[in-house]
């Protein structure tokens, strides 16, 4: 299972471990620089970049509890992405769960919102999870203690799922539910994949002194939640836009 490392000396505030997330930030703006506008990973970024920006702000403003061990998780999490970035880029394998998005960054049969909502789907079903049992290991405490700042990251994240669709779904009207792109986006939902992630974090902690069941459980979590994600990536004719007579 993977573990991120130890963080040392945090400030009281957690500020210090918020300065992790300044850096996760100062890499998805680079990113946003870097990357082609058409590129699905772009896509992505630019929401989950809005995303960093109004969890940091929360911590910054004190309004998580435990701000150490919140921001210790903010930090966590957040840096799953770039990681997966990095291994792309240097032609290492990905989590099964990124892959599908980086195999289809530039299909051009596929929207801007399934790229985003892919990208949401892996970070949200397991790279939370798995933060969220690497920074209790780390602040020697119980996923418990982190839920608090856990319901944060996901509220922020619901409120982000609306943009997403009103921001990136083109075309015909959102209410068309015979439309395939309304169709198949519909089919996924932020709050249920938050409340997977919740229980998947407490089942992969509960595991934890059987090693050989927890790899297995985190190996089955990835690829379901990258077989999620493959769907979400359908290619999608654009429908004929009708003409008025």
């Amino acid at each position: 299972m993977t573990q991120s490392g130890p963080v040392t000396g945090p400030a009281a505030d957690g500020t210090d471990e918020a300065g992790g997330v300044d850096g996760v930030i100062a890499r998805m703006r680079a990113l946003q620089e870097e990357l082609p506008p058409h590129d699905g990973v772009a896509a992505f970024n630019r929401v989950y970049l809005a995303v960093t920006l109004s969890v940091r702000r929360s911590l910054l403003d004190g309004l998580l509890p435990r701000p150490r061990s919140a921001a210790a998780l903010a930090a966590v999490f957040a840096g799953r992405y770039p990681a997966a970035v990095d291994l792309a880029a240097a032609g290492e394998p990905v989590p099964a769960c990124w892959r599908p998005l980086f195999r289809a960054r530039h299909h051009t049969g596929v929207h801007p919102v399934q790229f985003a909502l892919a990208g949401v789907n892996a970070h949200i079903g397991y790279d939370l999870a798995l933060a969220v049992v690497d920074t209790a290991r780390t602040h020697g405490c119980e996923p418990s203690a982190l839920q608090g700042a856990f319901d944060r990251i996901g509220d922020v994240l619901v409120e982000l799922e609306e943009r997403i669709r009103e921001d990136l779904v083109p075309g015909p009207d959102p209410l068309d539910v015979a439309d395939p792109l309304t169709h198949l986006i519909a089919g996924w939902n932020m709050e249920r994949a938050r409340d997977a992630a919740w229980s998947a974090a407490r089942l992969l902690w509960s595991m934890r002194r059987l090693p050989e069941v927890a790899e297995e459980f985190t190996h089955r979590l990835d690829t379901g939640v990258g077989l999620v994600g493959r769907f979400l990536l359908t290619p999608l004719e654009r429908r004929p836009v009708a003409r008025t007579l």
